[in-house]
C-alpha cells in the first residue's frame, strides 16, 4: 500500500500535444467526441503523442460472496468456480471478444471458494470467498489490503510484460449486491435506488438484495473516509482487487478502462484513497444497473458506449478497444489541413 504515494498527476503538456495533433487534422474540431479525449488521456498517461494499445490485457478478478446466502441471486455460488475455470481456460464470452480485439485475458482467483485446476488461472487467493455482508464484516482489514495489493502487484507485473492498456473485469455470483452496497453509501442514497436485478431477480429477489443492502450498511456502519475500511465491511475480494488495479495502473503509467458497474464501484474506491488516479481511468461503458452512470458521474468521467450492457467479466469495457482502434487510426493517418488546401476550424 505504500506505492500509493509514488502516484502523481498524468503530463497536461502531452494532453496539449495530442489535443493539437487532433486540431490539425482535416476535420471540425472535437468531432470525433469523447474518443478524442480518451485518446489524449492515454497520451497524458504514456508521456508520448506517439500512443500506443496495441498491447492489452482483460484482468478478470473472480471471488465469491458470502452474501448469497440471503437470496440475492437466482443461481447459486458454485457457478462462480464454474465461470471463472471457463474464462481462464478460454472458453467465456470475454474470451471470445479478446480474440476478436486482439486482447489477452488473465483470469484472477482472489478468493473462489474452492479450487479449479486451470494453469492459466493466477492463483492470488486472499480467502474461500468473503463472509456474507448482510451478518457482519465481508473480511478483515488485513484481508482488504491484501487484495488492494495484489492488484497493484498484477499491473506491475503486466507493465514488465509490456502491456499498454488494462481493462477490469470481475466473476463473482452476488458481486451486485456488493457493488450496490458501496454505491449507496458513495452516493448517498438508499438501497432501493441503486439495488438492480443483476444477472435476472423476480420481484421477490430484488426485495431480499435490497434488504440484504440495507442490513449491510446498518450492521457494518461503513465510512466513506475509509475507503480500505469499506472494502473490509461491505465489499468483497473481486472489488478490492480491481481497486488495486486502477491505483496499479497510476502507480505504473498504464491506462485502465472501467468496466461496470462492480468495476465503477472499485474505481471510485481507487479514488477516495488517492484522488490523482483518475487521471489515469477511462470509462467503457456505462452499466445497466441503476448506479452505473451515478458512479461514472461522482468520479467526473463519461463513457462513450451506453448500451445497457451488464454481462460483466470485462466485456463492455472491452468494447471500447476497437473504438480507440478506430480514433488512433484517424489520429495518425488522417490528411492533414495544411495537406489539403482546406481552411482550418477555430474554436468560437
Amino acid at each position: 500500500m505504500k506505492r500509493i504515494s509514488l502516484i502523481g498527476p498524468t503530463d497536461k503538456n502531452f494532453f496539449k500535444a495530442a489535443k493539437n495533433q487532433w486540431d490539425s487534422i482535416a476535420k471540425p474540431l472535437g468531432s470525433l467526441g469523447l474518443l478524442e479525449e480518451s485518446i489524449c488521456k492515454i497520451a497524458a498517461v504514456q508521456k508520448t503523442t506517439d500512443v500506443d494499445i496495441s498491447r492489452r490485457t482483460v484482468v478478470v478478478m473472480c471471488a465469491d460472496n458470502g452474501v448469497v446466502a440471503e437470496g440475492v441471486t437466482q443461481i447459486g455460488s458454485y457457478v462462480t468456480k464454474l465461470s471463472s475455470e471457463a474464462i481462464a481456460c478460454g472458453r467465456s464470452n470475454i474470451d471470445l471478444l479478446a480474440e476478436t480485439f486482439d486482447a489477452k485475458v488473465l483470469a484472477v482467483d482472489i478468493g473462489i471458494n474452492g479450487e479449479i485446476d486451470c494453469p492459466a488461472l493466477l492463483d492470488r487467493k486472499i480467502a474461500h470467498g468473503t463472509a456474507n455482508i448482510a451478518k457482519g464484516a465481508a473480511m478483515t482489514l488485513n484481508e482488504a489490503e491484501r487484495a488492494v495489493s495484489v492488484g497493484m502487484d498484477i499491473v506491475k507485473e503486466l507493465r514488465t510484460g509490456g502491456t499498454k492498456i488494462i481493462v477490469t473485469g470481475e466473476m463473482g455470483i452476488g458481486n451486485t449486491t456488493t457493488a450496490a452496497a458501496i454505491s449507496a453509501v458513495l452516493l448517498d442514497l438508499p438501497a432501493e435506488a441503486v439495488t438492480g436485478r443483476g444477472a435476472g431477480l423476480s420481484d421477490e429477489g430484488l426485495a431480499r438484495k435490497t434488504a440484504a443492502v440495507k442490513q449491510a450498511i446498518e450492521i457494518n456502519a461503513p465510512d466513506i473516509g475509509d475507503p480500505v475500511g469499506m472494502l473490509a465491511k461491505i465489499g468483497g475480494f473481486d472489488i478490492a482487487g480491481m481497486a488495486g488495479v486502477f491505483l496499479g495502473g497510476a502507480v505504473y503509467g498504464i491506462p485502465v478502462v472501467i468496466d461496470g458497474i462492480i468495476s465503477a464501484a472499485a474505481a471510485n474506491i481507487a479514488c477516495l484513497i488517492e484522488p490523482l488516479c483518475r487521471e489515469y481511468m477511462l470509462a467503457g461503458h456505462i452499466s445497466g444497473e441503476p448506479a452505473g452512470k451515478a458512479l461514472l458521474d461522482k468520479i467526473g468521467l463519461c463513457a462513450p458506449i451506453n448500451a445497457g450492457l451488464r454481462l460483466g467479466e470485462g466485456t463492455g469495457g472491452i468494447m471500447l478497444l476497437p473504438l480507440l482502434d478506430g480514433a488512433l487510426a484517424v489520429y495518425r493517418n488522417s490528411h492533414r489541413f495544411e495537406e489539403t488546401g482546406i481552411e482550418r476550424y477555430v474554436e468560437l
